[in-house]
């Protein structure tokens, strides 16, 4: 007797076709959704609104520095007063250009200023006027921002730059040394026809204890902490979107109660709130049921954990990895310590061995993604030493990379 399987594909395939998936718009469960209105934010709103007001009166607004937990709305509400000012201002006659990035996806700090001036118009290919191209690599970081503001001045752009998780720009500039952060609040003093604003977004209110004193008097001229959100108001959020992502009568009121309480465990986070929503949605819809309960929203906030942690460790170029497998094999290990032993897994794994020092750079960098830790140590008088450690587990690292043929004999 032959059972006869039906191709997964075709299965979601035909439920779409049939109207048998729960899951209406995908879009307003997305990050980067925007909605008509925004609970529990009334007052932080007006407060964004009211620092921007010169920006709407045709004048320069002072600089902007916005705290908070991840996932209080600070995005999101700086998106959307933006946008409605954006509106509203006679585009001829005062033209404002928002131009944002997230310093925490950038790699280095010519990458971020490359995502701001793309934005602004500066193109990646030659072009007649030499000060409008902006190549992907190859020059200085003072030339790369004097051809932000040569852009800012020659198309008299009224620009405000979003600079989300600004706290690790912070890092990139301590890194390299260049404090672009003193550039941009001094911008306005060198042009005169356009403007230059910048509102900051960190996750961290002591990052600026390690800014230049000149900067902090510029950069934050104003500041705005938002609050975590309450249990009940971010179920008041997920009821909110509830209607407008779902077929009627999809999600259980277990299953919201559940998302909510779960964001809240550390702090207030309606963006991993909405996540694990989204998830369930999808894992739901799957398994062909047609509710989301809360064992969708427990399997949902498993997968989201791990899929987090693993997609951040497949981003890593290869030595990156060798240096995390190092770790893992050796806690608490200095950093000499992990130089020699990283040389033995490039011989291993036939790799050509890089210098102690991009070794040591290329730690700070996972370093800032989250997965390691570095602690310094004080040794007395044979001076200092850091100490790393995964901060994720080691099974998480041997099932991410053990897919891949050059660590089969390394993990």
């Amino acid at each position: 007797m032959s059972t006869t399987t039906i191709d997964p594909v075709e299965r979601l395939l035909d439920n779409a076709d049939q109207g048998r998936t729960i899951i209406k718009n995908p879009n307003v469960l997305r990050h980067d959704y925007i909605p008509e209105r925004i609970l529990h934010r009334d007052k932080q709103q007006e407060l964004v609104t009211q620092s921007l007001i010169p920006l709407y009166k045709k004048s320069i607004p002072p600089n902007l520095l916005v705290y908070g937990k991840p996932g209080t709305g600070k995005t999101l509400v700086i998106k959307k007063v933006l946008n409605q000012i954006q509106n509203r201002v006679d585009k001829n006659s005062y033209r404002i250009k928002i131009v944002i990035t997230n310093a925490k996806e950038q790699s280095n700090l010519y990458n971020v200023l490359v995502d701001l001036g793309r934005q602004l118009g500066l193109k990646p290919k030659k072009t007649p006027d030499d000060k409008l191209w902006l190549p992907h690599t190859g020059l200085s970081i003072s030339e790369v921002f004097n051809r932000i503001l040569y852009i800012i001045e020659k198309n008299k752009i009224n620009s405000v730059f979003v600079i989300d998780e600004i706290d690790h720009l912070a890092k990139l500039v301590d890194k390299t040394g260049k404090d672009i952060l003193y550039s941009i609040t001094r911008a306005n003093l060198k042009l005169k026809n356009g403007s230059l604003s910048l509102i900051g977004i960190s996750n961290d209110v002591r990052f600026k204890e390690e800014l230049d004193p000149r900067v902090i008097s510029t950069l934050s001229e104003e500041e705005l902490v938002f609050p975590a959100y309450k249990t009940n108001e971010i179920k008041e959020i997920l009821e909110d979107r509830v209607p407008l992502a779902f077929e009627e009568d999809t999600v259980t009121s277990g299953a919201l109660n559940l998302c909510a309480s779960m964001a809240c465990r550390e702090h207030g986070d309606a963006r991993r709130a909405i996540k694990l929503l989204d998830v369930a949605g999808k894992i739901a819809e799957l398994k062909q049921d047609r509710t989301i309960t809360d064992e969708h929203i427990r399997l949902a906030s498993q997968r989201t954990e791990i899929d987090k942690e693993s997609q951040q460790l497949n981003a890593f170029s290869l030595h990156e990895k060798l240096l995390v497998i190092t770790i893992m094999k050796s806690p608490n290990i200095s950093t000499g310590g992990i130089y020699s032993a990283y040389k033995s897994l490039c011989k291993l794994t036939h790799q050509i061995t890089l210098t102690q020092r991009r070794v040591t750079q290329m730690l700070n960098e996972i370093e800032l993604s989250g997965l390691i830790s570095g602690k310094m140590i004080h040794q007395g008088i044979h001076g200092n030493t850091k100490k790393f450690n995964l901060t994720v587990s080691p099974d998480l690292v041997k099932n991410t990379l053990k897919t891949d043929e050059i660590f089969v004999d390394v993990l």
